[in-house]
């Protein structure tokens, strides 16, 4: 078993930052790759951002140099640093933890960018 808690959602201009954060605790050792996800009202959750065990990182389209994944030495924590916020971001952002056998995820963080 895996938990996720996030953290550092909020309320921010346009051009604006933020940095998320998404503790794990549990079975840390058995995660093989963190990412972010994100809904938008009426919208499909996507892909924002993941990051893998062996340290490569993808990114959707729509974020690509804006923001930047990464894990802390332990493993336990993610980040999602975001730069250069856009009305577009605005959504839930959600951690999600994938093991060998089942993917967790957290309840969410809400993340508004104003114009």
């Amino acid at each position: 078993q895996v938990q996720l808690v996030e953290s550092g959602g909020g309320l921010v201009q346009a051009g604006g930052s933020l940095r998320l954060s998404c503790v794990a605790s549990g079975s840390i050792a058995s995660i093989n790759a963190m990412g972010w996800y994100r809904q938008a009202p009426g919208k499909q959750r996507e892909l924002v951002a993941i990051d893998t065990s062996g340290g490569s990182t993808n990114y959707a389209e729509s974020v690509q140099g804006r923001f930047t994944v990464s894990r802390n030495n332990a493993g336990n924590t993610l980040f999602l640093e975001m730069n250069n916020l856009k009305p577009e971001d605005t959504a839930v952002y959600y951690c999600k933890a994938v093991t060998r056998i089942w993917a967790y995820w957290g309840q969410g963080t809400q993340v508004t960018v104003s114009s």
